[in-house]
């Protein structure tokens, strides 16, 4: 690309050009400097979790490797708030956080018409936030991934941070003591980085890693590797390179590479959340991504790792083993590689240099763990537009089930029911009114759904809800129902005592009522009022879009 076709020209070049150049050169940048190619280092830099605090070093290493190739990085910050901080009415914040991410990105690379984009992210939201905002911009953007936390050896095992949630159980059900709980809940997390399950966080950093919007390792190598931070250099080389040879975001985030995603998700047990994610990128360039699409890649992709909470293994054991290139050298044959990287080698280059180093981590193709991938969609007259569950992460005995419900209107009404002892073996808890509409914001069950595993009861309590789970949920925890109960979903009209029957093998979830007693009920209902009634919440309960359209803000 010749130097006068840099996007940054427009706002740089001619009389008009002083007024920025004046702003830039109060900044510190000289006049060689306002020459070059200006690089956006978008960080999600934050103290107020580990999975971003490091990036402030990353951004170092990165604005080096970008000065090094001619370029001139200009760094700003996003928001990057904590899941795991966010719990209880916090937890109303954390979804609708991606979609402000994405915009703010939009807004600020549009306004000062950026020529490229170095993502620096880490943690749930923010990572599939700034995958929105790379879809929608479609500038040259490579991505530096914040890695994993590193995790602790405790008691002849690995632990990480879901170990802490279900030590919540445990010690509920007094399986541990204080001093037990205390030492688990101060000291599992070891350093700075993503929590080292295989959550939301790391899946969709896998993901990234799967698309070729990072160099490879990016989705695995562990936050406190000096490998890191030679990545981070390497990729502010390489944004400067992407700006010259003109490969953009698109060239990576299209249909074909998004089905890779989606069968790589499916093949390493990855979040559920992906369903609400990967379908609002996709709206980015103008394509819908059904709930039946995943289950369809589900069926067809074998499922060939599974990581904490579903196995002992942690992400440096996924690391250890070869990462993600090395899985998707595995899936070969169900992938599309003839793709780009930013890299400059196509997928298929990179993933022929892999090496599977640990079988035992990431299994053949030939010899999986199960026939088919981590999630599987469920219908029914229960959620007529679909649920979702993480089959990878369901004991046998619950993969088909039939109990009585036990119905809460919130996740505080779950948590009193399960730590007052009110949860029997064979119940099925519903909770309603958590969907991105109703809750607002839909949030996570992930406490409730670790306290019952860690009371004893994964194998024989299932939950139900129209909220979601977090990405590292265990046990049989059915979420995402569509419709959702504040829109008149069956969901909405389930009483306690109703007889639930959970089918997953046949993708089946149903409420035991006939066609008339659900339709009267459903006619007789009405809906709650809002819970919040003010602020940025009120307006987002009234825009947001369902599960299907992946909760998106707005129409793309």
């Amino acid at each position: 690309m010749p130097e006068s076709k840099l996007r940054s020209r427009v706002l740089m070049d001619g009389i008009t050009g002083a007024y920025p150049r004046a702003i830039y050169r109060s900044v510190g940048f000289t006049d060689e400097d306002l020459k070059k190619p200006q690089i956006a280092i978008v960080n999600s830099w934050s103290e107020a979790n580990p999975g971003h605090m490091h990036l402030r070093e990353l951004a170092r290493y990165v604005k080096e490797g970008v000065w090094a190739a001619g370029g001139m990085p200009i760094e700003f910050n996003v928001i990057a708030p904590c899941d795991g901080v966010s719990q209880g009415a916090g937890m109303h914040y954390i979804l609708p956080s991606r979609d402000i991410i994405a915009a703010s990105i939009e807004l600020m690379v549009q306004a000062h018409m950026f020529d490229g984009m170095v993502m620096l992210c880490s943690c749930d939201k923010i990572v599939p936030g700034m995958l929105m905002a790379a879809a929608t911009l479609d500038i040259p953007t490579i991505f530096v991934q914040g890695g994993p936390m590193l995790a602790r050896d405790y008691q002849g095992q690995k632990m990480v941070m879901s170990d802490i949630k279900e030590a919540m159980g445990r010690f509920t059900a007094g399986e541990i003591n204080e001093k037990e709980f205390y030492d688990i809940e101060a000291n599992t997390n070891r350093s700075c980085g993503a929590c080292g399950m295989m959550g939301t966080a790391n899946t969709m950093s896998c993901l990234v890693e799967a698309l070729g919007l990072s160099l490879p390792g990016g989705g695995t190598i562990p936050a406190v590797e000096a490998r890191r931070l030679r990545l981070a250099r390497e990729s502010g080389r390489r944004a400067v390179e992407l700006v010259w040879t003109g490969v953009t975001a698109r060239q990576m985030i299209n249909q074909q590479g998004l089905i890779n995603a989606i069968r790589v998700t499916m093949a390493m047990g990855g979040s559920s959340n992906t369903v609400l994610h990967l379908p609002a990128i996709a709206r980015q360039i103008g394509w819908e991504m059904p709930l039946t699409g995943f289950d369809d890649l589900s069926r067809t992709t074998p499922l060939l790792a599974k990581f904490k909470p579903a196995s002992p293994f942690t992400l440096e054991d996924f690391d250890a083993a070869g990462g993600v290139m090395a899985l998707m050298k595995e899936l070969t044959p169900l992938l599309e590689l003839d793709l780009p990287t930013v890299s400059g080698l196509t997928l298929k280059e990179q993933v022929a240099s892999a090496q599977v180093k640990r079988h035992d981590i990431i299994r053949p193709l030939r010899d999986p763990l199960a026939a088919e991938g981590g999630l599987a969609v469920l219908h029914g007259n229960l959620a007529p537009g679909g649920a979702v569950v993480k089959q990878s992460g369901v004991t046998e005995k619950l993969l088909v089930h039939r109990g009585p419900a036990r119905v809460a209107n919130s996740e505080e009404e779950v948590k009193d029911l399960l730590l007052s002892g009110q949860v029997q073996p064979g119940d099925v808890l519903v909770i309603k009114y958590e969907g991105p509409q109703g809750g607002p914001g839909m949030r996570e069950m992930s406490i409730p759904a670790a306290i019952l595993v860690g009371m004893g009861l994964g194998d024989s309590v299932a939950m139900i809800t129209d909220g979601r789970y977090s990405g590292a949920t265990r046990g049989p925890c059915i979420g995402y129902v569509t419709p959702e109960a504040s829109q008149g979903g069956p969901i909405a009209v389930v009483q306690d005592g109703d007889m639930i029957r959970i089918a997953i093998p046949n993708r089946r979830l149903e409420i035991e009522l006939s066609n008339e007693e659900l339709a009267q009920r459903l006619q007789t209902w009405r809906p709650p009022e809002s819970k919040i009634k003010r602020g940025f919440m009120s307006r987002y309960s009234s825009i947001v879009h369902s599960v299907e359209e992946g909760a998106c803000l707005w129409k793309s």
